[in-house]
């Protein structure tokens, strides 16, 4: 017997979506009567069902499946969603910086994880800077805020992400330290 395969749909489509649903949604939220509210409470209804199916697939899912479940971008998200995630939030906010790291190591600055205080994550981050002028593109304010959305999609249950920005020394050549002039 055959197998039916189903196809899947990519990424871009499934954010497409979202961004469908989330219309729909506030459509449906701003539009008064008795309709809206059984409608409203008919998505609820669903979402706490598909939630609890999630919960159960993970509850029979040995260490290996868990993780690689949690790792789609989907179903990690949805797994938030629900509380049910089997990574701690400060595990896959680290993870969300570490991959990170290179992008903003292209830019001339660093970021590392710092660990989490309350609900509020930290992060050492270093702006390339240090007298290279506007024209170096370092985009500071873009890396921070770059940053702060990856960590904060990754973890929403954290409520806000806290930078400890320190500056990049600027570049000395070595020739300027060991050559004297003459007095």
């Amino acid at each position: 017997m055959a197998e039916a395969t189903t196809a899947r749909l990519a990424d871009a489509d499934v954010e497409a979506r979202f961004v469908r649903l989330d219309q729909a949604l506030d459509s449906l939220e701003s539009a008064p009567g008795p309709t809206t509210r059984t409608a409203t409470e008919a998505v609820a209804l669903l979402t706490e069902v598909y939630g609890e199916a999630l919960a159960r697939v993970l509850d029979r899912a040995d260490e290996q499946l868990a993780e690689r479940l949690a790792e789609d971008e989907l179903l990690g998200h949805l797994l938030v969603l629900h509380d049910i995630h089997p990574e701690p939030a400060e595990r896959r906010a680290a993870r969300a910086v570490e991959r990170l790291r290179p992008a903003v190591q292209e830019r001339g600055g660093d970021v590392e994880w710092a660990g989490v205080e309350g609900q509020v994550a930290r992060v050492r981050l270093t702006t390339g800077g240090g007298g290279c002028g506007s024209g170096c593109g370092g985009g500071g304010d873009e890396v921070t805020d770059a940053v702060r959305a990856a960590v904060l999609a990754a973890a929403p249950e954290l409520t806000s992400v806290e930078p400890l920005t320190e500056t990049a020394p600027a570049f000395v050549p070595l020739t300027t330290l060991t050559h004297r002039s003459a007095p």
